[in-house]
């Protein structure tokens, strides 16, 4: 996980910022799943999960404060952000500009 960006005709990266103890994050993480099951969309995103303990230099440097968090990359830059998502229809109205 050394480089998580996108580069042009690359497909956007999802960055799943999570904690591996924490009962919310696991349900966010299916919530994820099956939105992008429902959808077909398995292939839009290039999925990195980043769990805060093993990596606390991504969190700090995409300022993640609250857990989970979803950030969409495109480009080397944040596009979208979204703390402490509710369930499938919140993650799926985050992720449609990138849905089919």
């Amino acid at each position: 996980m050394s480089a998580i960006a996108s580069s042009p005709g690359v497909k956007p990266g999802l960055v799943f910022f999570h904690s591996s103890t924490s009962g919310k994050c696991r349900r966010i993480e299916g919530y994820i799943a099956q939105v992008l099951q429902r959808r077909r969309n398995h292939g839009t995103f290039k999925y990195y999960a980043v769990e805060q303990t093993t990596r606390p230099d991504l969190v700090e440097r995409f300022g993640v404060t609250e857990l989970p968090t979803l950030v969409v990359l495109e480009d080397k830059n944040v596009a979208a952000r979204l703390e402490v998502p509710r369930g499938c229809k919140e993650i799926e109205s985050f992720l449609a500009p990138w849905l089919q």
